[in-house]
């Protein structure tokens, strides 16, 4: 039913899942432990905006609505690189001076906005209504990893702001805490063949599409969907090509001979090896080096091409790689 919300969410999160799965992302085989729905969270985030409030970092407006100040958050935009008076100079033209007129700063951003007529709507300490969107994030980090401090957030180059600006702030705020994140690692834009993916321009993809062989013209094994998407460095621009996906295939047609070729020789077998191999060390240090797959994989595909005297050793190596 496409007027069903929870409908419509059930039915997306269902795609991803199939889609991950065949892509073997660990994650959709943990489903649902591991993978939150923000409507599952209310509770929480009503109780993180109390906090907010008692700790005034938040406030009610003369709406009724909920905002969080981030004139109390000094570090607000450090990590996009945004100060306060840019954002005051900012606003005019992209909001509303009704929708200002309640805020104490042009930035200040919605955490509950009491709404009766809304398809999604709670009740709440601040009349029945429905939260800000960015205060999910906060909330089901903390729910679901059970600390205030992560060690990795990633996203879309396009989240910085405000997303996750204002996640730091909420988090921060509420836990009193220096970080929400210790890295942050955000995905530069995925390009088609050199232009930006849009449904527009005709160059939208989906993975089933993909898969299904809507831009090569024949099916697409999901191995080699997952090696075209990863081998870019994450912080670089993706094209994403018909030629790139060719590429991929004989990329992944060639680990696969190779250990096919190494079992052949040893049945199978494998030597035991830990990470002080020179291989493995190698290409774990190019990983260590801000996810650097690309150099990762200038470390394998060399190595494949030498001779091996052991196989069983290389099969090792291989297989743990």
């Amino acid at each position: 039913n496409p007027d069903d919300p929870y409908q419509v969410a059930h039915y997306f999160t269902q795609a991803f899942i199939e889609d991950a799965r065949k892509l073997g992302l660990k994650l959709a085989f943990e489903y649902p432990q591991r993978m939150p729905h923000a409507t599952a969270c209310i509770p929480e985030m009503q109780q993180m905006i109390s906090e907010l409030i008692q700790k005034q970092h938040a406030y009610v407006g003369g709406d009724g609505a909920v905002y969080f100040s981030v004139e109390s958050f000094p570090e607000y935009g450090r990590l996009s690189g945004n100060t306060l008076d840019q954002l005051r100079e900012g606003s005019g033209g992209r909001v509303q001076e009704a929708d200002q007129i309640h805020k104490r700063h042009p930035a200040d951003f919605l955490l509950w906005k009491p709404d009766q007529s809304h398809i999604m709507k709670w009740d709440s300490p601040w009349g029945t209504g429905y939260p800000g969107w960015h205060i999910e994030c906060s909330v089901m980090a903390r729910k679901l990893l059970e600390r205030d401090v992560i060690d990795i957030h990633t996203g879309g180059e396009d989240l910085i702001f405000p997303h996750h600006e204002c996640e730091i702030a909420q988090s921060c705020g509420a836990n009193e805490k220096q970080h929400f994140a210790r890295f942050w690692m955000h995905a530069r834009f995925l390009m088609v063949e050199g232009e930006k993916m849009s449904k527009s321009k005709g160059n939208f993809f989906t993975v089933r599409d993909v898969l299904q062989g809507k831009l090569t013209g024949r099916p697409v094994h999901p191995a080699v969907l997952r090696f075209e998407l990863i081998k870019s460095h994450y912080r670089s621009n993706m094209n994403f090509t018909e030629k790139g996906l060719r590429d991929s295939a004989g990329a992944v047609r060639k680990l696969n001979e190779f250990e096919r070729q190494l079992s052949s020789q040893t049945g199978g077998q494998a030597a035991e090896i830990d990470n002080s191999h020179p291989v493995l060390a190698e290409f774990l240090g190019a990983l260590s080096d801000d996810l650097n797959i690309a150099g990762a994989l200038g470390v394998l595909f060399p190595w494949m091409s030498q001779p091996h005297p052991d196989p069983h050793t290389a099969l090792a190596v291989l297989r743990t790689i």
